[in-house]
């Protein structure tokens, strides 16, 4: 069974980078040949990217015609838009899963192969963690706070209880932290 692990970069204090906050200025300026080369592999061990119509619309745009270190990957690896609005997708390898969100991940983790990775938006982002439906988070921590912005993890009925799994810090002050939910 696959895997479903949330990446998301976040600030030191916990905020997201998708927002106007600064944070993805922050994310954009860091120069680190190391962590760039090691994001990279891990994007190849990506069985398919899950997101939503947004993150989808701005992703299509972008990693076509972009000469970015990731974006051979981006542009190879299969991704799935759960989305009900979305009629078609034009990115290469991508399709669209219209059905109830839970359900049809349930199906993608049944499916043989790689991991399967969400990228996107907060909201979105969210939505999987009240879901319940997210296996391990891997966090980009950046050496920055910015004070204002989203929080990576919504209101929650009740706390959610997490594992270190592994941690890596780069020259730069990046820290990749990856954490399991405990129960799983």
């Amino acid at each position: 069974m696959r895997k479903l692990i949330l990446g998301f970069y976040v600030s030191l204090d916990g905020k997201s980078a998708d927002g106007d906050n600064g944070i993805r200025d922050v994310m954009m300026s860091i120069d680190d040949p190391e962590q760039e080369e090691y994001f990279v592999s891990r994007l190849w061990d990506t069985g398919a990217f899950l997101m939503g119509r947004n993150t989808y619309e701005a992703m299509a745009d972008y990693w076509p015609g972009s000469d970015h270190p990731s974006a051979k990957a981006m542009n190879e690896i299969p991704k799935v838009v759960l989305s009900r609005t979305l009629k078609s997708a034009d990115w290469p390898e991508t399709r669209i899963a219209s059905g109830d969100t839970a359900e049809e991940i349930a199906k993608l983790k049944a499916e043989p192969g790689k991991d399967l990775v969400a990228a996107g938006g907060t909201e979105f982002l969210h939505s999987l963690i009240r879901l319940d439906v997210v296996d391990e988070y891997h966090l980009w921590v950046l050496p920055a706070a910015t004070g204002k912005g989203a929080p990576l993890f919504p209101e929650l009925d009740q706390p959610l209880n997490l594992r270190l799994v592994e941690s890596k810090a780069f020259r730069s002050g990046v820290l990749k932290l990856v954490y399991a939910a405990a129960d799983k």
